[in-house]
């Protein structure tokens, strides 16, 4: 029994090493600020489409996008004229989900998507929360605004080596949410 003891203990250091992943994508940078806030914006091109073809197209993929996230008030299209969809969204967001364990937030973020007359499409998700540590009921919870919470300053070392634990992991979903996002709208918009 002790030597089955002994071998566990010597097995963590390389199961805490096998865990290590690269964060060299989120460390600083990767998280854009406009006038102190967090804004995330993408412009394509989508070449031999104009500007009355594309608006239909990013109007349903965002109303996609509000269809999908949680059914109440929060999440809800704003405005829907001048060639600019803007949306309120709120999804949830998972960072691991085990038996019994359940660790999420509601990820809440404001999107607009402008078809310009020369083929473009930009996107803009900026206005970003979290909701996090909420009881089975929804209350309890702490609300983090995007610029206390994910920030360069808040979130990377000042080494630039390494995210800090509770807030990298905002920063990690955060980017690559914005970066899907992005990646299916220029879809959506060149098929």
């Amino acid at each position: 029994m002790k030597k089955i003891l002994l071998l566990m203990l010597m097995a963590l250091p390389l199961m805490a090493a096998a865990e290590k992943r690269d964060d060299s994508k989120y460390l600083r940078g990767a998280v854009p600020e406009q006038n102190g806030i967090v804004t995330f914006t993408q412009t394509f091109s989508v070449p031999g489409k104009t500007q009355a073809q594309l608006y239909p197209v990013m109007q349903a993929f965002v109303k996609e996008l509000v269809a999908k996230g949680r059914q109440d008030l929060r999440t809800r299209v704003v405005s829907d004229e001048n060639n600019t969809i803007i949306a309120n969204v709120e999804e949830i967001m998972t960072f691991k989900k085990k038996f019994l364990n359940w660790d999420h937030c509601y990820f809440r973020y404001l999107i607009s998507a402008e078809c310009t007359a020369d083929d473009q499409v930009k996107m803009i998700i900026t206005k970003i929360s979290y909701y996090y540590g909420f009881d089975q009921e929804g209350k309890g919870g702490e609300n983090y605004k995007a610029e206390e919470w994910i920030s360069d300053k808040e979130a990377v070392n000042k080494a630039n080596t390494k995210l800090y634990p509770r807030s990298g992991k905002f920063r990690r979903k955060t980017v690559d949410r914005a970066e899907e996002i992005f990646a299916a709208a220029q879809a959506a918009a060149q098929q």
